[in-house]
């Protein structure tokens, strides 16, 4: 085995622990816990899996000798991470992989490289989208996936081909969010359901690309930008159409300041009681904002809202009210409560970007 490059420490070790983010899982099989380094005169590839996922990260390097080694993902990660010079050259030294600076010198074991199963290539495109647009899309709508693994189609994003844009949504039974947006196209039937940590992790990575190009098949999804690469198995997909959820007919809609609603909620939330419950009640040109708990007391407070249809009062969980509303900042919000228990639905009035958001809660039953 052979290998000699020297790198910058910062993008080096950005790239490790980008790729331990993608794979955090543990694994007692030391050779799907190991990175494989490549080296070429186009730089370092950083290259790890553990036959669900599979990530492809590259990096700038000046390779003095062409190679590839296979050797502990986590230790590399740690020790790129510490090092404060400002290089680092690594270079295979005997059946040890040398991480040098100026000042100091750790060594890492190499496991048998024959041995790894490589990260397969990418299934075919089907189309991509700004690097942006992705990430305003899928870090509030992966925020509504489930954390119970299982139930893991309510973990997962649904990412669809819909009307020329492409749709991602996710849901954990209490709440529903899709989110639409712009897209070019080369197959308009994609519908694949991606692990929801995975791809939040890689919509923050991926944030300041141009493009991020999207690849599916029946069994596995990647995404793509730059010289970086993640694959996974896709889920078995079986979430609810959102149009069937979404408002049909509304009791009551209101425009309102989400800032303002969000401190609203969030002061009176303290009184909301064991069941942590909330209730907004309508009024003429505002809304109420109640808690009442017996051991902590009472709370309202009233916030200037635009109100339209029949008077109505609905009681929410209060954390679903805040994670909603985080994602629609200081926009003024459009909230259309539906009759009953049916789901109410939180939008922009005027979407601020290329993206559009729909935010949906299930209100509680009332005693």
């Amino acid at each position: 085995m052979s290998l000699d490059l020297t790198a910058t420490t910062t993008a080096l070790a950005t790239a490790a622990a980008d790729l331990s983010r993608l794979l955090p899982g543990r694994t007692l099989d030391p050779v799907l816990a190991g990175l494989l380094l490549s080296a070429d005169a186009g730089g370092v590839t950083l290259a790890a899996t553990d036959r669900e996922r599979g990530v492809r990260l590259h990096t700038a390097a000046v390779t003095h000798t062409d190679g590839q080694v296979l050797v502990p993902a986590r230790p590399l990660a740690e020790t790129l991470a510490a090092l404060d010079s400002p290089d680092v050259r690594l270079v295979v030294e005997g059946s040890r992989l040398a991480v040098r600076t100026p000042s100091a010198r750790f060594a890492l074991p190499l496991l048998a490289a024959e041995d790894h199963p490589g990260v397969p290539a990418p299934p075919a495109v089907a189309g991509s989208v700004r690097g942006a647009d992705l990430h305003a899309a899928v870090l509030p709508v992966a925020s509504a996936a489930s954390r119970d693994d299982a139930l893991p189609v309510f973990t997962g994003v649904r990412l669809r081909a819909k009307g020329g844009r492409l749709v991602a949504v996710a849901t954990d039974r209490y709440r529903m969010a899709a989110a639409d947006l712009p897209w070019v196209s080369a197959d308009d039937g994609l519908d694949v359901l991606i692990p929801a940590t995975l791809f939040t992790e890689v919509a923050k990575q991926a944030r300041g690309a141009d493009r991020v190009s999207i690849h599916a098949d029946e069994d596995r999804a990647a995404l793509a930008w730059g010289s970086s690469t993640v694959t996974t198995s896709v889920l078995v997909s079986g979430l609810p159409e959102e149009d069937k959820l979404f408002p049909s007919t509304i009791d009551c809609s209101l425009t309102l300041d989400g800032a303002a609603l969000a401190g609203a909620v969030r002061r009176v939330a303290p009184y909301a009681g064991p069941r942590g419950t909330v209730t907004l009640e309508t009024g003429d040109g505002e809304l109420r904002v109640r808690g009442s708990d017996p051991q902590a007391g009472e709370a309202e407070e009233t916030v200037k809202a635009g109100v339209h249809g029949n008077r109505v009062s609905r009681g929410y969980q209060a954390k679903y009210l805040l994670e909603t509303l985080r994602w629609f900042g200081e926009h003024e919000v459009r909230v259309d409560i539906q009759p009953g228990i049916r789901g109410t639905m939180f939008s922009h009035v005027t979407p601020p970007g290329a993206v559009r958001l729909r935010y949906l809660v299930v209100p509680l039953r009332q005693p």
